[in-house]
């Protein structure tokens, strides 16, 4: 981590929980900042910077799902959501609109304590990697992993922390198939409580932004029972 504390914006509309999960983060050594309501959220965001949002589902006036989304259109800031529901469709929603990670309560405190971590460490090993990469051209795209930012054919595509994370790692070693696991593995470093599906989100995201098609892929191919891999040249 670097010297100063990360800034973790916490929204929840109940105090209960809100204390419940401020304790531990203030003892593990983040700056928490809370917001009860989804507006609010989205003012405190703009008032400074953050390194992880954590944001409940249903809240009060702009629900979860929509914060999620306008968050996501002006930051690639790591979002973990909690939701009460446990169907699919709940957990897929989140992901569509751009989270990186979810949580479905109840869950234990040693769960959220490292998923908490695990993402903030990676983010952290992203932005300060001690080893400089030249930026990786692979026919009209182009990845710049120390400004982790992305181009297609000379336009900036804006991808979200996962989504870059999975395209880097699927490009620096182009033919490799990569499991879920293994992706999930190298993201957060495990796959504990995580459903390996949820990759499979973040993979379709990447093809709507960066394949001409999206259901003929030309850079990112399914393995089927396996995995994934990026094009070989």
């Amino acid at each position: 981590m670097s010297s100063e504390a990360p800034r973790i914006l916490l929204v929840d509309d109940e105090r209960s929980v809100q204390t419940l999960l401020t304790y531990p983060l203030r003892k593990d050594g983040y700056d928490v900042i809370t917001a009860s309501t989804g507006q609010e959220a989205l003012d405190r965001f703009r008032e400074g910077q953050f390194d992880l949002v954590v944001l409940d589902v249903m809240l009060p006036e702009v629900d979860g799902y929509d914060v999620c989304r306008r968050l996501r259109a002006e930051s690639a800031v790591p979002i973990i959501m909690l939701t009460a529901k446990a169907e699919e469709l709940d957990k897929v929603l989140g992901l569509e609109l751009g989270a990186d990670d979810y949580i479905t309560k109840p869950f234990s405190m040693r769960e959220f304590r490292s998923r908490v971590k695990a993402v903030l460490r990676r983010a952290e090993l992203s932005r300060n990697g001690d080893v400089i990469e030249e930026p990786l051209v692979h026919d009209e795209l182009t990845i710049d992993f120390a400004k982790r930012s992305v181009e297609l054919r000379g336009e900036p595509i804006r991808l979200t922390y996962v989504e870059f994370e999975i395209l880097s790692a699927l490009a620096r070693s182009p033919g490799r198939v990569f499991s879920r696991s293994m992706l999930l593995e190298r993201l957060w470093g495990d796959s504990s409580y995580r459903d390996p599906r949820t990759i499979d989100v973040h993979i379709r995201h990447l093809r709507e932004k960066l394949e001409r098609d999206p259901a003929a892929p030309e850079l990112i191919f399914t393995v089927r029972g396996v995995g994934y891999h990026f094009r070989d040249r």
